[in-house]
């Protein structure tokens, strides 16, 4: 799906604005609130776009110890594994991955100790051989899509 500039002033105002009404964006744009509508629906059905929620911090909800578990899986197992890690809900986001391991995930524990107790529950799961565990010190960029998003927007300038 080709973004245009417009889909990246668009994308813009959301992540800056996420608040702001369609008509709003639609003056600050200077285009139809029609036309917003519908390059939104577009965005969204082509799956620019993925969601509109609240971005949360885990820290503020109670758990602010980050750490990334890589899971070693056996052979066959990786769609079961999968799903398993979809019922802890410590498990925040959880990728399949090359390299060392074959699951990546990230995970918010209220401390070390309850950091230890899901990392015995992964362990557990049939079809998990081992993890490591890397634990998060400070954020140094925050999830973050702008930059990305202004670099697409100039790219999409250029003939």
């Amino acid at each position: 799906m080709a973004v245009d500039e417009l889909d990246t002033r668009i994308l813009k105002l959301l992540i800056e604005q996420p608040r702001t009404s369609v008509r709003e964006y639609a003056r600050i744009l200077g285009v139809a609130r029609g036309t917003v509508q519908s390059r939104l629906d577009r965005l969204e059905r082509d799956g620019v776009i993925t969601g509109t929620g609240p971005v949360l911090s885990p820290a503020a909800l109670g758990h602010p110890v980050l750490a990334f578990v890589h899971i070693e899986v056996t052979q066959g197992h990786l769609d079961e594994v999968g799903d398993a890690l979809a019922a802890v809900p410590e498990i925040i986001e959880a990728f399949s991955i090359t390299g060392g391991g074959d699951l990546l995930t990230r995970v918010a524990a209220r401390d070390n100790g309850h950091l230890e107790d899901v990392i015995q529950q992964l362990i557990q799961l049939p079809g998990v051989v081992r993890t490591r565990t890397e634990m998060a010190l400070r954020e140094r960029v925050a999830h973050r899509l702008l930059p990305l998003v202004e670099s697409v927007g100039r790219a999409s300038l250029t003939p």
